[in-house]
């Protein structure tokens, strides 16, 4: 496994900079560091974890903008989210939820640029995980 950090940025599209920016996020705060740790950073919002705790991933989306831009919290299943588009992201479900101020959500949805290569860079170290992007079909 290699363990070398690789940083993926957070795609933040141009037309919802702005609103984006209430979150205090600009492209050069928006990112995702792999390691020996996952560190993700979108703008004033922090989440870090063990790569050890990252169970599995899933590429998912397009979704509405209203519900995907911003740092948001799922009522139902109490997941994060760090977007910057609506086109899609990763999900990383973790093995123990992960402190992100006074909650614990038990995954984390990054809307990275490259979807397929953080995914490898997740399968590349020892992470499985499947696309489940709507309106692709699967091999």
């Amino acid at each position: 496994m290699d363990a070398s950090p690789q940083r993926f940025p957070i795609r933040v599209e141009p037309r919802y900079r702005l609103l984006l920016r209430l979150f205090g996020v600009r492209p050069a705060n928006a990112w995702v560091d792999l390691g020996a740790s996952l560190e993700a950073n979108f703008g004033w919002s922090h989440i870090s974890t063990p790569i050890s705790n990252c169970v599995r991933w899933s590429i998912e989306g397009p979704w509405s903008p209203i519900t995907a831009l911003g740092v948001r919290m799922s009522i139902r299943h109490r997941d994060i989210t760090f977007g910057g588009t609506p086109r899609g992201g990763v999900r990383i479900d973790f093995r123990e939820p992960v402190r992100y101020w006074r909650f614990r959500p038990p995954a984390l949805y990054l809307t990275v640029e490259d979807l397929d290569g953080f995914a490898a860079a997740l399968a590349a170290r020892g992470i499985p995980g499947d696309d489940r992007r709507r309106g692709r079909t699967k091999p």
